[in-house]
């Protein structure tokens, strides 16, 4: 298993949302996703990927559908994925779709790699 290094919170580093999505309902997933786009918004988040084509060069098997969402920090995803707000919309997520989602620490601006 590969060991992750954490970054502090104080980097300000921002934090990406990966979700990995099945779509089971379609009608409940629009109703979905415009809730859950209000409260991203809302957090400070923002799309960067949402339902585009996704090539794979490596591994397999192929992704469902890919979202990823950027929030400014690890923190701020966590309060968003907490909220009440979005409590509301993962009551539909139950019915709408079946999915993977994982948070990933992002590196900070300017931040030197080895």
């Amino acid at each position: 298993m590969v060991s992750s290094t954490r970054l502090p919170e104080a980097a300000h580093v921002p934090a990406y949302v990966i979700s990995e999505v099945e779509v089971r309902d379609q009608a409940m997933m629009e109703a979905y996703r415009a809730l859950a786009a209000q409260t991203i918004a809302q957090y400070g988040g923002r799309y960067l990927a949402r339902g585009g084509a996704a090539d794979v060069v490596e591994g397999g098997p192929p992704p469902k559908t890919i979202i990823i969402v950027e929030f400014p920090t690890m923190a701020r995803a966590r309060e968003w994925y907490a909220s009440v707000e979005y409590a509301e919309a993962l009551k539909l997520r139950q019915t709408a779709l079946e999915r993977r989602l994982m948070f990933v620490e992002g590196i900070a601006p300017g931040a030197q790699l080895p």
